[in-house]
């Protein structure tokens, strides 16, 4: 018996439930499978971009630690440096600069935590010219040490242009328990291949 052998059998209240049927699942085919299907892919497009998000924070938090890493790197490598004298440090840093330091004097050491110490020296200059004052501050922050300009006291000298006293706290940094790295020697034979 073939399927439309079937269906003329059927009383026709079969045949219009039977229709309900076909109409329902074909609802279900047509609307309902594509509404599915949408959801679905747009749930899965959400978990993806939250994803991407994710990788993208990451990748940016990868940036940030690569950047604290070169910060700590240099901040390792100015305190593995061998300082030098610090008073021969600060003279040729004025000599430079054509200053005289009128009056230098050690404070006492300030221990930063268990790691860190700053050694502290107060200078003095009476009458000197605005330029030379700048220019010996700035080759001492570019000097690659760990020092600073602490404190910083400007007056002015009478009527005078360009002439003032200036009281400055200049402090080196040390890391405490860490050997310092001396810059290599020449070896001998290097040395007397060098001399004329």
């Amino acid at each position: 018996m073939t399927l439309g052998e079937r269906l003329a059998k059927m009383e026709p209240r079969e045949r219009s439930l039977l229709a309900g049927l076909g109409i329902a699942v074909g609802l279900i085919v047509f609307l309902l499978l594509p509404a599915y299907v949408y959801q679905t892919v747009s749930t899965s497009r959400d978990q993806n971009q939250e994803i991407r998000d994710y990788i993208e924070k990451v990748r940016d938090g990868r940036a940030k630690i690569d950047k604290k890493k070169a910060e700590r790197d240099a901040s390792n490598l100015r305190y593995s440096r061998a300082m030098p004298p610090f008073a021969s440090f600060l003279e040729d840093a004025a000599q430079a600069n054509n200053l005289v330091i009128e009056e230098s004097q050690t404070r006492p050491d300030v221990p930063h935590g268990k790691k860190y110490s700053e050694h502290i020296t107060s200078l003095k200059f009476k009458k000197v010219g605005m330029l030379g004052i700048v220019k010996m501050f700035e080759k001492i922050e570019q000097s690659n040490f760990p020092v600073a300009i602490t404190r910083l006291n400007i007056k002015p000298k009478g009527s005078e242009p360009d002439q003032f006293d200036v009281e400055v706290h200049v402090s080196h940094y040390e890391k405490k328990g860490e050997p310092k790295k001396e810059a290599p020697k020449p070896s001998s034979e290097e040395s007397d291949e060098e001399t004329p």
